[in-house]
């Protein structure tokens, strides 16, 4: 019988994904109304009622990126707190956690980032997300995937040409997922590096390319390497 894997964030963006286009995985989706992660109690009603092996740690803040900047307290609630709060019922119950972080813990400059590289978050996103990252890297029994990923078709009508990155698709990553659920430490999950407009224009034949400003703070080659994932999953 399939482990169940308890995934918190069930109605989130690539949750919906998942839950459409899964068929290997023996997956539980719990939304924040029936699991607040920011409540010991709550995780741990559900982990008790539902006998989870694997918790899929997908809940949290991402969108829009400018929240993080003037409403820091929920940056630090949901993807800190909350984190830790759930690593500490995994350690407690002994269930495998599996961590959605992000390509933002990179500093975005030279690209091709490997795991083992230094992490310097270029915003407050990626801070929290890092700072999620340190929690869940104190237990040992767990995975932290680096993910570069979007919603399909491309959702903006602009795109950067001049901004390098791994970006693939959430149905990609449904797609792997079976093959990288049992693996533990670190590992970076994206697609083709290249740049966002020509990633873009593959399924939005409408976007326009424009470019970053130089003096802007953005990440102009967020590119991650992934000769990791690529063994893993072949």
């Amino acid at each position: 019988m399939k482990p169940k894997i308890l995934v918190t964030g069930g109605k989130g963006r690539f949750a919906k994904t998942l839950k459409e286009k899964n068929k290997k995985l023996n997956l539980i989706f719990k939304s924040k109304n029936d699991l607040n992660i920011l409540k010991i109690n709550s995780l741990e009603k559900n982990i008790k009622t539902l006998k989870p092996k694997i918790i899929l740690h997908t809940a949290g803040l991402s969108r829009p990126m400018s929240l993080h900047e003037t409403n820091i307290s929920k940056s630090i609630d949901l993807n800190i707190i909350g984190t830790c709060n759930v690593v500490k019922v995994c350690q407690k119950y002994n269930i495998k956690l599996v961590y959605f972080s992000t390509g933002y813990v990179y500093e975005g400059k030279k690209g091709n980032y490997k795991e083992q590289d230094p992490v310097k978050p270029f915003n407050n996103y990626g801070l929290s997300k890092l700072a999620g990252e340190c929690a869940v890297q104190m237990y040992k029994n767990s995975l932290i995937l680096r993910i570069t990923m979007t919603e399909k078709p491309f959702a903006y009508k602009k795109a950067y040409t001049n901004l390098k990155t791994n970006f693939m698709y959430h149905e990609d990553l449904v797609n792997y997922l079976p093959k990288l659920i049992n693996k533990k430490g670190i590992i970076n999950v994206g697609g083709k590096s290249q740049s966002v407009f020509n990633f873009a224009k593959k399924t939005n034949s409408k976007v326009k390319g424009i470019k970053a400003n130089k003096s802007s703070k953005l990440p102009f080659n967020q590119t991650m390497n992934l000769n990791l994932l690529k063994k893993t999953i072949k």
